[in-house]
């Protein structure tokens, strides 16, 4: 990959989760998992993606650095890392990937929140693991304070997880914190069936200056990640999402 601390993050990853588990059990597990973005989206939420060490070694291990390399290839592009950006908060931070690619751009520090203690625990080993500064803890995204100037905002896979009522009171929140002057940017999967609130969300983003994109990133997986890919069946030589993000009003 030619990316010293992803590496590192790697190397790390592989020989804590398969020290407890054989490949084949990590496999079934990235199989379960992709079950649940695939199929059964409605479990997610509830914390189903890391019920048991199969799915949580397979997250850690397989779906992190893809968000990680996702992440990192949308903020390349839409410029986000550029200066003025000292700290990103990673709301629904999972075992924290997605910011710490962000903030790795940056040269930023990183805060995570994360309802699962478990992911949250991972997020602080990711960040020590990419040398970045930085902290996760549990909690609820909703009830964070949003922060304004100089401060990145990201909600990476997660607001499609949250319930009609939850969406629509963090909408809001996120405008006036842009207006403030954050960086938000939200990351989705690019969905095969309609997504009503998408379409809501991105005209609010566009009416406040902001943007909406569909990614297609061509991707040569590190060796693990391929194996796991081939072993489960799956096919990331590609590597898409659909992003909204708002880079926060200057002045």
């Amino acid at each position: 990959m030619g990316d010293a601390p992803f590496d590192r993050w790697l190397d790390d990853l592989e020989k804590r989760h398969l020290a407890e588990l054989s490949f084949p059990e990590v496999r079934k597990g990235l199989q379960a998992v992709s079950s649940l973005y695939v199929e059964r989206r409605g479990r997610i939420g509830s914390g189903a993606v890391f019920e048991g060490k199969g799915k949580r070694a397979a997250f850690a291990l397989f779906y992190g650095p893809l968000h990680y390399l996702v992440v990192g290839r949308i903020v390349a592009a839409l410029g986000s890392a550029g200066p003025g950006l000292s700290r990103v908060v990673d709301l629904g931070c999972g075992t924290g990937a997605a910011g710490a690619a962000w903030a790795l751009a940056a040269g930023a520090e990183v805060a995570g929140v994360e309802r699962s203690g478990w992911a949250a625990s991972e997020a602080r080993r990711t960040y020590a693991a990419l040398s970045l500064r930085g902290r996760a803890a549990a909690g609820d995204l909703l009830r964070e304070r949003f922060p304004g100037r100089g401060a990145g905002i990201l909600l990476g896979w997660v607001v499609n997880e949250l319930d009609p009522e939850s969406r629509a009171a963090l909408l809001p929140r996120l405008l006036e914190a842009a207006l403030r002057g954050a960086r938000v940017l939200v990351v989705e999967p690019i969905a095969a069936r309609p997504v009503p609130w998408w379409t809501d969300w991105a005209k609010a983003f566009a009416a406040e200056g902001g943007r909406c994109d569909l990614w297609r990133f061509p991707a040569q997986l590190p060796p693990l990640l391929a194996r796991l890919d081939r072993a489960a069946g799956l096919d990331h030589r590609t590597l898409s999402a659909r992003s909204l993000y708002l880079p926060g009003r200057a002045g």
